[in-house]
């Protein structure tokens, strides 16, 4: 049986269950239309600061936030377009303003649709009309994430977007991570380096760009926890970055559709003509053991 409820807590917070599976998800709309927290049998996947949440004015550090219009960040956090500059802070505005719900459904899974829509706030930094449609689909101990952006402007939309969940973890050295590349860039120092399947969990941060992927799927397999978790993603992601600071519980292994300053390289950025759409899915398994 799956069904959705509304919590009025500090914000208004639907929770999607799959009672049979005992596995449930929250999403917050009006921050970010992000998820919050998913669990497992009373088990969280994700890591959440909720002290940090409390408070409006800073980004959320947990869940998954959304990435959009870019995903990381750009240098001096400017771009042009058209010969007239822009600023975007890191990782965009979508993960900061609300979003509205459209859609619920019950039958055969729990789905929730939110839309965030473009306006003078978002044009005044990326001068496009656009809506974005996220459903959030919760099925046994699958969550799938299916995107649709639409270009609502009259000229073409360039864009990069992504996620950054970030997984609750026990004691890294035990965490055991496969990602289908052969090399990655260090997002601190620039450089590249070729990829053993090895991280050094002693470094304060581990910043990894992770590109020429040979498949659409990375894993994390977590011993201290014995869980593992499976990433699934189509041809939109082009990208994984792998981040995570010494001392904090919490690993991030996230898919981007092109990596950081893609608005002002054009490297793998999507160009959508005027009223085209592109559709996207990514999948998110646990299964503990």
């Amino acid at each position: 049986m799956f069904s959705i409820a509304v919590q009025q807590q500090q914000y208004k917070t639907y929770i999607l269950s799959d009672e049979a599976a005992g596995s449930q998800l929250e999403v917050v709309p009006e921050r970010g239309g992000i998820i919050t927290r998913w669990r497992i049998q009373g088990q969280e996947i994700f890591y959440l600061d909720t002290e940090r949440f409390t408070h409006p004015d800073l980004s959320v550090r947990g869940g998954n936030p959304i990435l959009f219009p870019i995903c990381g960040n750009l240098p001096d956090n400017t771009y042009t377009h058209n010969g007239q500059q822009y600023t975007l802070k890191q990782h965009g505005f979508a993960r900061e303003l609300p979003w509205k719900v459209t859609e619920q459904e019950t039958r055969d899974k729990a789905s929730l649709t939110v839309v965030l829509d473009s306006n003078e706030q978002t044009k005044a930094v990326y001068p496009f009309d656009f809506q974005l449609a996220f459903t959030y689909e919760l099925q046994g101990n699958t969550l799938e994430v299916r995107q649709q952006y639409k270009n609502l402007s009259s000229t073409p939309m360039p864009f990069s977007a992504g996620f950054h969940p970030y997984f609750l973890c026990g004691d890294k050295t035990q965490l055991e991570v496969e990602i289908p590349s052969k090399q990655y860039q260090d997002n601190q120092t620039k450089e590249f380096h070729s990829f053993d399947g090895n991280f050094d969990f002693s470094r304060d941060e581990i910043d990894f760009a992770f590109g020429q992927l040979t498949s659409h799927s990375a894993t994390a397999i977590d011993r201290s926890r014995k869980l593992k978790l499976t990433l699934d993603y189509d041809d939109f992601s082009t990208y994984l970055v792998f981040w995570t600071v010494k001392g904090k519980e919490f690993y991030c292994l996230e898919p981007w559709s092109a990596t950081r300053n893609s608005l002002n390289t054009g490297d793998n950025l999507t160009v959508l003509a005027p009223g085209a759409s592109h559709t996207a899915s990514v999948r998110l398994t646990a299964n503990f053991f």
